[in-house]
C-alpha cells in the first residue's frame, strides 16, 4: 500500500478515517491472519505449536506481554515480528514529537496546532516500520531516559519558566506513543525505575517531575527476561509483574530438524563460500547435535542456557575453515571434513557458561568433549552400535552368525599402525591416507554400497571418530591441526609409562 495523499486534518475527517488503539490494530490484523490460517510470525521456527498460540491469545486479549526464557530463544525477534500486525500507515500531527493522533491529540504542541489551524492542521503519515521502540535495560537507565525530564537548555533558549509544559523533554516511552515498545532484560532495570512503569501499564499515563500532566499513552508493551535473572542480577518487582497481563515461556528447539532449519535461516554464509565449500548432511546434523549435547552436559551451566547462536556461529566457522584450506591449497572446490570441526571450537567456547567442573576441565577441552559426545550420539544412526558386537561376543552362537565389521580396522591399529589426518591436508592426500587403513573402506561400503567417493571418504573418517568415542581405537589432537588415530591399548600403555617416568 502506497503512502496516503491526505495532507490536512480536514481531508482526514472527510476520508472517514477512524482512530484505533495499537492493541486494537494488532487484534484486528491478527484476526485476519488467523481466519486465513496464516502465521504472522513466519520467520520464527519451532514455536508453531507452543509459543505462537500463547502469543496470539495474549494479543487477542489486548495484553502487554512478558517473554520469559533463556538467552537465544528469539524473545526479541518475536517482539519485532509484531510490526507485521500493525496498520501500514497511520496519520500523525506533522511535527509532533510523540506521534499525536490528529483526531485525539494529547501533547500541548498538537492541541495548540489544531486549535490555531483547525482543519488546515498539517498531517503526515507514519509507516509501521517506524512504530517500534526498543530499550535494553541496564542499571544506569534513568526515569528521564524512559519517561522524560525538564530540559533547562530548552527553557533558556525559549525563555520559559520550568512550570511551562513546553520545557519537557520526552523520554523514549512517550516517543513510542501509538507504537510497540520493548524493554529487554527487564530484571536489570533498577527497582525504583520499574516502579515508574506502574502507572503507564495500569492507567496509561505518565508524570514528569511536578507537572500536572496526564498523557494517556497508547503503547503495546513487550518485556523480555531470563528466568535466572530473578536470583542473579535482579528481579522484576511483584507489582510490575502483576500488571503485565500475559507471561509467555519460550524454549530451545525441541528437535534437531527444527534447530537445523533455524541455523540454515540465520547463518550468514556468502554465496561465494557456498560455491567453494560443500557441507555434507552429516556435518550439518553434527553441528546441531553439539548444541543438544551442550544443553544436557554436566560441565555447562544449564541455568544460563545454550543459545541458538552457537549452532549459527559454528556453522559459519565450519564453512570458513574448509574455505581457508581450499584457498591455501589453490582448490576451486572442497568438502567439509570432520577435522574441520577444529575451527568450530571458538564458536562453542564463546557461547557456553561453565560450572566449576567445566572450568577445571577447561573451555577448549569441554568443547572437544561435546563434539565427541555428538559423534557418539549420531554414530549409531549411520553404523551398527559397536557395543552390540561385544554383547554378541559373549554368546558363541550369535558370534558365529554376526561378523564384527569394525574388527579389521581395530586389528590394523593393533599392529602398531598410526593414521594422522591433518585439517589442512589437500583433498587427494586426505583420501589417500584414509584408504591406508585395512577394512575401513569395506566397512563403509558394506552399509553404503551406492555412496560416491566423496561420501565414502567422509563416512570413513566418521567411522574412525566413532570407534574412538566407543574406546575401540585411540584419538588425540596434533599440533599441526588435525587428529592422530592409533591402538587404544598402546595409547593407554604409553600414558601409563609417561606417568611412571614422572613419578620417578
Amino acid at each position: 500500500m502506497s503512502k496516503p495523499k491526505i495532507k490536512t486534518l480536514g481531508e482526514l475527517k472527510k476520508s472517514g478515517y477512524q482512530s484505533k488503539t495499537v492493541k486494537e490494530e494488532i487484534r484486528e490484523n491478527l484476526i485476519k491472519f488467523i481466519q486465513k490460517k496464516q502465521n504472522p510470525f513466519s520467520s520464527i521456527l519451532g514455536y508453531e505449536e507452543t509459543v505462537i498460540p500463547d502469543v496470539e491469545r495474549a494479543l487477542l486479549s489486548r495484553h502487554n506481554i512478558l517473554f520469559l526464557g533463556l538467552r537465544g530463544q528469539a524473545k526479541t525477534r518475536m517482539a519485532r515480528e509484531m510490526i507485521n500486525l500493525l496498520d501500514e500507515w497511520i496519520p500523525v500531527v506533522a511535527g509532533s514529537e510523540i506521534n499525536d493522533d490528529p483526531l485525539a491529540p494529547i501533547s500541548l504542541f498538537a492541541r495548540e496546532a489544531i486549535e490555531e489551524k483547525g482543519d488546515e492542521t498539517p498531517v503526515s503519515w507514519l509507516h509501521c516500520s517506524e512504530r517500534y521502540g526498543e530499550k535494553l535495560a541496564t542499571p544506569d537507565v534513568s526515569v528521564a531516559d524512559l519517561i522524560g525530564d525538564v530540559d533547562p537548555i530548552k527553557a533558556a533558549n525559549m525563555r520559559l519558566s520550568f512550570a511551562d509544559e513546553r520545557v519537557i523533554h520526552y523520554g523514549i516511552i512517550p516517543r513510542s506513543h501509538r507504537s510497540i515498545f520493548v524493554i529487554n532484560e527487564l530484571p536489570d532495570l533498577q527497582a525504583r525505575i520499574q516502579v515508574a512503569l506502574f502507572n503507564i501499564l495500569q492507567e496509561g499515563d505518565i508524570q514528569i517531575r511536578g507537572f500536572k500532566l496526564r498523557l494517556p499513552l497508547d503503547i503495546m508493551f513487550v518485556f523480555t527476561a531470563n528466568p535466572e535473572d530473578y536470583t542473579n542480577r535482579g528481579s522484576i518487582v511483584t507489582p510490575l509483574k502483576d500488571r503485565i497481563a500475559s507471561q509467555i515461556v519460550t524454549h530451545y528447539p525441541k528437535t534437531i530438524e527444527v534447530s537445523r532449519a533455524i541455523t540454515a535461516q540465520e547463518a550468514d554464509v556468502l554465496p561465494e563460500q557456498l560455491k567453494k565449500v560443500e557441507v555434507p548432511e552429516l556435518c550439518k546434523l553434527l553441528i546441531e547435535q553439539i548444541a543438544m549435547e551442550a544443553r544436557k552436559s554436566e560441565f555447562v551451566d544449564q541455568k544460563s542456557g545454550v543459545s541458538a547462536r552457537l549452532t549459527i556461529s559454528a556453522y559459519e566457522n565450519l564453512v570458513s575453515t574448509a574455505e581457508r584450506r581450499a584457498l591455501r591449497e589453490g582448490q576451486a572446490h572442497t568438502i567439509v571434513r570432520l577435522a574441520d570441526f577444529i575451527g568450530v571450537v571458538p564458536a562453542i567456547t564463546g557461547k557456553i557458561e561453565l560450572v566449576y567442573e567445566g572450568e577445571q576441565e577447561g573451555p577448549q577441552n569441554v568443547a572437544y568433549r561435546l563434539m565427541g559426545q555428538a559423534i557418539r550420539s549420531m554414530f549409531t544412526q549411520y553404523f551398527p552400535d559397536p557395543q552390540s558386537f561385544k554383547k554378541a561376543g559373549r554368546d558363541i552362537e550369535k558370534a558365529r552368525n554376526r561378523v564384527n565389521p569394525y574388527q579389521p580396522v581395530i586389528d590394523w591399529f593393533g599392529k602398531g599402525n598410526e593414521l594422522v589426518l591433518l585439517q589442512d591436508a589437500p583433498d587427494a592426500l586426505y583420501t589417500q591416507e584414509l584408504y591406508k587403513v585395512d577394512g575401513l573402506y569395506a566397512a563403509v561400503k558394506q552399509y553404503y554400497p551406492k555412496a560416491d567417493e566423496v561420501e565414502i571418504s567422509l563416512l570413513m573418517e566418521f567411522l574412525l571418530h566413532g570407534l574412538s568415542e566407543f574406546s575401540l581405537i585411540s584419538k588425540k589432537g596434533v599440533e599441526a591441526g588435525g587428529y592422530s588415530f592409533g591402538d587404544i591399548l598402546g595409547s593407554m600403555m604409553n600414558m601409563s609409562l609417561g606417568a611412571d617416568e614422572e613419578d620417578e
